[in-house]
């Protein structure tokens, strides 16, 4: 039997949309379901069999039937298939009642005066589908109109401060499930172990390498691997740096939104390890020679805090 799409479009088209709702409804994380989950590829496996075998059940059915037919019955059939999809009485049937249009032969009955050079002008009437939609509107204009002109419902300012305040929610719960470690300025620390080093050189390597070559002599940034900085060395002041940015460099900008200060604590002292390493052809120095503070041996003698809002990292 003829049917408007043939089984060769309709099985894809079948599968692609259960193939996509079961990707869509089944939470597989950066893996697709069929791959992460193996009873949903054994479930497509299955439901493509299913469909190749129904299509080929009732294909044997209609030829069985087809063949039972009377001669007449047999022209019968061929006759209305010979029918376009756009010629189906069915199609035309719906198409007068959206458009309730006149044919041919009953325009006079909606033929007006006008006349111009032989044009003449048809008094149809809307298309129902128009007017209904029409009225709809209007329906929801009102009701719009009594909802929140009359009754005072929520306006836009409302409903943005509504959608902030649930994705601060959101914000927290994130934070709450998957806490991530925050290192501020007087708590941050020099760190020498292997890992944070390794992670510091891979990130400076992604991100600073560019302006201070990967082995930190310098390009258009300054060389990173002398005793010389423009502003302030040490581990607070490079922390801080690579954080905040420089106010004198627009260039370097800050990275703690970027990269999380974990991450700047990690590169601050990947930098700081660079130091008395000479690559060759390094910048010559930059800035003053900086002398780390040393720590107070006894507690009678008070410690000299490095004054950090004056200075930054190269």
């Amino acid at each position: 039997m003829k049917k408007l799409i043939p089984s060769y479009v309709r099985v894809p088209l079948i599968f692609a949309f259960v193939f996509g709702a079961l990707e869509y409804f089944i939470d597989s994380g950066d893996h697709p379901a069929f791959i992460k989950y193996p009873m949903v590829s054994l479930f497509l496996v299955v439901f493509l069999f299913l469909l190749v075998a129904i299509e080929i059940v009732v294909s044997a059915v209609d030829n069985v039937t087809y063949h039972m037919l009377t001669e007449e019955q047999r022209k019968q059939l061929e006759e209305a298939q010979s029918v376009s999809f756009t010629e189906s009485k069915w199609l035309q049937n719906l198409l007068k009642k959206m458009t309730r249009s006149k044919a041919i032969e009953q325009e006079a009955d909606v033929m007006l005066d006008h006349d111009y050079d032989g044009i003449k002008e048809l008094d149809n009437v809307l298309p129902p589908w128009w007017v209904n939609l029409f009225y709809a509107t209007i329906i929801f204009g009102v009701i719009y109109l009594v909802r929140f002109h009359v009754m005072g419902d929520y306006n836009q300012a409302q409903e943005f401060d509504q959608e902030v305040a649930a994705a601060n929610i959101e914000i927290e719960k994130n934070k709450l499930t998957s806490p991530k470690e925050e290192i501020t300025l007087d708590k941050v620390t020099l760190l020498t172990d292997a890992a944070s080093l390794a992670k510091g050189k891979e990130i400076f390597t992604n991100a600073c390498a560019a302006c201070h070559k990967p082995d930190g002599g310098g390009i258009v940034g300054p060389n990173l691997t002398d005793e010389y900085w423009i502003n302030g060395g040490g581990i607070k002041n490079v922390f801080k740096l690579i954080s905040e940015g420089s106010k004198k460099n627009p260039t370097m900008v800050g990275w703690a939104k970027t990269l999380g200060t974990k991450e700047v604590q990690n590169v601050a002292s990947y930098v700081l390890s660079l130091q008395g390493t000479k690559p060759a052809g390094g910048k010559p120095a930059e800035g003053e020679k900086w002398v780390e503070e040393a720590a107070p041996k006894t507690e009678a003698v008070p410690a000299i805090a490095t004054d950090t809002s004056k200075v930054a990292v190269k």
